[in-house]
């Protein structure tokens, strides 16, 4: 009987053979390792590529993940390894999800991380279900998280490797996703394994960089992204200081972020000035010294939450939190106000804390992920 079977590498009892996996490929060297890897192992792979938005009008550059020349080398790893390969066009959900958002967060002040909306909106939500559709028993990806069982199920838990680490991003997977999402990249100890595999594994991709941009702004330029679908978008303004004084002039809130410095082009102060808020309805940029960044207390929306326990079935809750992606997770104190909001006490306080980011929980002492959710406003 099957289910008298061992378990495989993606923990069913059947044979790789029998098992579909659809693996999402981005045209990297981390998902063509994946694909490669299960493919090796006999499984019954199928490689998904998405057509994210318009990749001529990005030139192919080197190192935005969505390029035409990144769909090429998708292709081209499933011809090597004779599994096949499919382009989906998800432009429209992709700019309807994804950009548009992006574009509305920053017209209000905030500070978004589309990365996290394209894991939630897209990818594992749309393109989940093509997998579905496809039969498979799994999807798999190469990002850098681990999938753990628990006493209670499948659990979310950091990368191995913590310079690599993406569970900032994928946060927002909901328990039902993480059913059916593998990641069998999260346990390798560096970037380094995963090329080595690639070179075993003799793929074009193997010494391919990895990549650095936002897709769809392969240049860096934010604000020429939100001027186009927006156009006037970049009115001038006032710089201010707290008590309202003019100390100079913006081409436009767009173009600064909370905790900003450089490009202020405020001179001859005493001592360096940060932007510390974005008023968007007075069209004022607000700047004041690096303490006036420090804060405490963050509220949050849109929680999803990972944990064993109900959310709100308690108080307080004492864990781990990053509130930048690039920062590592501090001491802080959660209290539940409902299912899906709550205010997040940093136990040290923090600077550059912006509206749009994510605040994503971790057990104490653990790699687990216990969630997330997103930072509304400067408390």
């Amino acid at each position: 009987m099957q289910n008298d079977l061992p378990l495989n590498s993606l923990g069913f009892a059947k044979p790789p053979a029998d098992t579909r996996v659809v693996v999402a490929m981005s045209g990297g060297v981390d998902s063509s390792v994946v694909a490669a890897m299960l493919a090796e192992e006999g499984y019954d792979v199928i490689g998904v590529t998405l057509q994210l938005y318009d990749h001529g009008a990005a030139l192919a550059k080197k190192g935005a993940c969505c390029a035409g020349i990144d769909i090429h080398d998708a292709r081209r790893v499933a011809s090597d390894m004779n599994f096949p390969h499919y382009v989906l066009d998800y432009e429209n959900i992709f700019k309807e999800s994804v950009i548009e958002e992006f574009a509305q967060s920053y017209l209000s002040g905030a500070t978004p991380v589309p990365c996290i909306r394209c894991n939630e909106r897209v990818k594992f939500k749309d393109l989940l279900e093509t997998a579905k559709d496809l039969d498979a028993d799994c999807m798999a990806t190469g990002h850098y998280i681990q999938r753990k069982i628990g006493p209670h199920g499948a659990e979310l838990h950091r990368a191995a490797d913590a310079n690599r680490d993406q569970s900032y991003f994928l946060f927002s997977t909901t328990p039902d996703q993480l059913d059916f999402l593998r990641f069998p990249l999260g346990h390798l100890p560096s970037k380094d394994d995963t090329r080595k595999l690639a070179a075993r594994y003799g793929l074009p991709v193997a010494d391919k960089p990895d990549s650095q941009d936002i897709c769809f702004v392969p240049d860096g330029n934010y604000a020429g992204v939100i001027e186009k679908l927006h156009p006037g978008a970049g009115k001038a303004g006032d710089i201010v200081d707290g008590n309202g004084t003019v100390l100079g002039t913006h081409n436009g809130v767009i173009h600064y972020t909370i905790g900003q410095r450089r490009g202020l082009g405020i001179g001859g102060l005493s001592e360096p000035l940060y932007v510390v808020s974005l008023n968007v309805e007075e069209n004022k940029v607000v700047v004041g010294a690096k303490e006036e960044l420090k804060i405490r207390f963050v509220p949050v929306e849109g929680i999803n939450w990972l944990g064993d326990k109900e959310f709100t079935s308690e108080k307080e809750i004492f864990l781990s939190v990053k509130v930048r992606s690039t920062r590592p997770p501090r001491e802080a104190i959660l209290r539940p106000l409902s299912p899906v909001s709550a205010s997040v006490e940093l136990l040290n306080p923090e600077e550059g804390v912006a509206p749009g980011q994510a605040c994503v929980f971790y057990e104490t002492d653990s790699s687990r992920v216990l969630g997330g959710g997103w930072i509304t406003a400067r408390a």
